[in-house]
């Protein structure tokens, strides 16, 4: 060769826009692309963004591959930079013409570090040291590095996994995906939005049945809108006093792919006392008796994709006409921080519903869900009240129950709003939600 390496930019389209929004399909194919043409493997990093696109890096010891694609325009930009003679980046271009199911390419070969215009310098490499050599690597070693990302208009959360996918799956409502991730163990995503993980999904789910069963603890008949994971109905039925605990999920494989993958979650869709139901939830209310249920609680995602219709008046109109008398409803409420201006308008729907005095906001710690901090909401049709329960009867079942997060503590200091929260919820202003949502609002 007369330069030091070979650099081919390379641009495919008409790609498979999914396998273009793939990234462990991406990992794999980049990394197999290098070893085919003959290098040698160092690292890979690879990042997925949310909704769409992928980056990445192949560092070989001969250089590197790297990738950046744009799925919506079924697109990707590649470099493939090969140092000496030993490698053929053309070779790994064929291969990833063919893995992309790209309709065509076009490629521009640069030759890098021309020999007739560099001189060399020799030095004793040991002068320049500062530091002892690192150990020689096992021959064959690669270090993985691939990351997924929720990623929003102005903040996003990156989990690194282990590049191989557990379960992936396209229902007629959304994606369905379980990643292995380093950090909280397997998470569920739908539509590339983390529900839930192994290491943090018990914070969501205790505080989403114990705070309402230890206030409304004659309750008899529970119903659960969604929570197809499993965690909400595992915690309800540590309670002997429910007779009946329904789960009405419209998505069979969240059902699968957490009975597969996240089995502490799952544990307990064969209790003789759970009656599942595969159906829309939203049917179910509209269909159910009145006065049916002591609790209801809608364990949704958010408001988007088959989530969006259990956030609407017309909905929770409908879970009021379900309760019994002195019956509670408990939702999800969204963050505070993430979108305010969801946060103040469901609010503001459940007060118009329940009456004013009848709503009250609770918070909990999520790490993986967006900003951290996250809201439920205690909605009661009688004189239920969450401030009035059996503190010693809260601790006794918490510690019983080998509990993780609930405990009689936590129960009341969750009702104790920053200033910020009250704000929201007191005045619903344009002006508040501007300040403090870390997402942009409709006036922005």
């Amino acid at each position: 060769m007369n330069a030091l390496g070979r650099h081919i930019l390379v641009e495919f389209y008409d790609c498979s826009p999914e396998l273009m929004n793939d990234v462990v399909h991406i990992e794999n194919s980049m990394v197999a692309a290098a070893e085919t043409a003959g290098a040698t493997v160092i690292n890979s990093t690879f990042h997925h963004f949310s909704p769409y696109g992928v980056s990445g890096v192949v560092v070989i010891q001969e250089s590197h591959l790297a990738i950046h694609t744009w799925p919506e325009y079924g697109y990707a930009a590649v470099d493939l930079f090969t140092c000496g003679d030993s490698v053929d980046p053309w070779v790994s271009y064929s291969y990833l013409k063919e893995a992309f199911e790209a309709g065509h390419g076009s490629s521009m070969e640069l030759r890098r570090g021309q020999l007739n215009l560099l001189k060399r310098t020799d030095f004793n490499l040991e002068q320049l040291r500062d530091v002892s050599a690192k150990p020689q690597e096992e021959p064959g070693t690669i270090t993985r590095d691939v990351w997924f990302t929720e990623r929003d208009e102005n903040i996003a959360l990156s989990l690194k996994h282990t590049g191989d996918q557990l379960y992936k799956k396209d229902s007629p409502y959304q994606r369905v995906e379980v990643y292995e991730t380093l950090a909280y163990g397997n998470m569920l995503t739908l539509d590339g939005m983390v529900m839930c993980t192994q290491k943090d999904e018990y914070v969501y789910h205790e505080m989403i049945t114990h705070v309402p069963m230890m206030s409304h603890s004659k309750a008899k008949r529970a119903l659960v809108i969604g929570g197809g994971d499993g965690g909400t109905v595992r915690e309800l039925l540590r309670y002997e006093q429910l007779e009946e605990v329904t789960l009405v999920e419209i998505d069979e494989l969240v059902i699968e792919a957490c009975k597969l993958h996240l089995p502490e979650t799952a544990v307990s869709f064969d209790n003789p006392r759970l009656n599942l139901l595969v159906e829309d939830g939203i049917k179910y209310i509209n269909e159910c008796e009145d006065g049916r249920y002591d609790l209801i609680i809608v364990d949704s995602a958010d408001p988007v994709g088959p989530g969006e219709g259990l956030f609407t008046a017309e909905f929770y109109s409908q879970v009021y006409r379900c309760l019994t008398p002195d019956g509670v409803m408990i939702t999800q409420s969204e963050s505070p921080r993430f979108n305010s201006a969801v946060f103040v308008e469901i609010y503001d729907t459940y007060k118009k519903i329940f009456g004013q005095d009848k709503v009250h906001c609770y918070l909990a710690a999520i790490p993986t869900y967006p900003t951290g901090t996250w809201s439920f909401s205690y909605s009661s049709k009688g004189s239920s009240n969450p401030l009035q329960f059996d503190r010693e009867a809260a601790a006794r079942f918490s510690k019983a129950q080998g509990l993780k997060y609930y405990n009689e503590e936590i129960h009341a200091a969750a009702f104790a709003l920053p200033n910020f929260v009250k704000e929201l919820l007191a005045s619903g202003s344009q002006e508040a939600i501007e300040a403090y949502s870390a997402e942009p609002t409709n006036e922005q």
